[in-house]
């Protein structure tokens, strides 16, 4: 483990080429329904999503990519809705289909991720929220529209535990991001 560790923080001293961006999209998800209280029903509802990724292209046909993302849904409860978010740290590997310098490159992700999901009047700055870990896949298409920027869209599923350990809780959260983004190419 401590190997694998220091290979990915390492490898970043030696990257061929570095992006910085930014993305916004959609959050749609599935096993909506997160447990009960009281009897009732709560469920998440899909909604928008917002972060910043950093990639790195050690080998022409591979990178590693850092991020986070913002993403706002809403908890439902019988006859009301709250205001919620989740945020989310990941990290992924990615493959591409075409060599580092093309114009356009399709690529696959796969990694592991953090979700925090915060109930409604907390705050993630304060400790607030419910961390729960998963696994993401997913892909997407890079393509250069100048020698320093870049557009990219994304297709991905994070599957995480459900939060806040509630009765009647079963399954794993499936949220798929939907997004487009504009990257800095160094």
């Amino acid at each position: 483990m401590r190997t694998l560790v220091l290979f990915v923080l390492t490898s970043g001293l030696y990257a061929q080429v570095a992006e910085f961006g930014v993305h916004g999209g959609a959050s749609t998800l599935q096993g909506k329904n997160i447990g009960q209280l009281s009897g009732a029903d709560l469920t998440l509802k899909d909604g928008f999503r917002l972060g910043g990724r950093i990639t790195l292209n050690n080998w022409r046909f591979f990178g590693h990519e850092f991020g986070y993302a913002y993403n706002r849904t809403k908890l439902t409860l019988p006859g009301q809705e709250l205001g919620t978010a989740i945020h989310q740290g990941f990290y992924n590997m990615l493959a591409y289909a075409m060599p580092e310098g093309s114009k356009v490159r399709p690529f696959l992700a796969g990694g592991g991720h953090f979700s925090n999901f915060v109930p409604p009047g907390s705050s993630a700055s304060q400790g607030g929220g419910d961390n729960k870990f998963g696994f993401n896949y997913g892909g997407g298409i890079k393509a250069k529209v100048s020698p320093r920027f870049l557009i990219r869209f994304d297709v991905r599923q994070y599957v995480t535990g459900k939060p806040f350990d509630l009765p009647g809780a079963k399954g794993k959260i499936r949220q798929t991001e939907i997004s487009a983004g504009f990257s800095l190419y160094m």
